[in-house]
């Protein structure tokens, strides 16, 4: 399992964040993701045999925003 962390810009509100969540949780190969308004960004964790970061950020995207990733500290 690999960890990254993406930043999100043009969540207005928790129901952004959710949204966002929601998704990223249904891609084959995500274990979890958790999105934060208040930071605008997510962690997820994600099997990287099955879907690549480049991926996640494509799905952050098809809602609207705005998506970079980077590791985690």
């Amino acid at each position: 399992m690999r960890s990254v962390v993406l930043q999100i810009r043009g969540m207005h509100c928790d129901g952004c964040a959710n949204s966002v969540k929601a998704l990223l949780e249904r891609e084959p190969g995500v274990k979890s993701a958790a999105v934060a308004f208040e930071s605008g960004a997510a962690r997820v964790l994600f099997d990287p045999l099955k879907i690549e970061e480049k991926r996640l950020l494509e799905v952050v995207e098809q809602l609207g925003y705005t998506a970079v990733a980077r590791r985690p500290a």
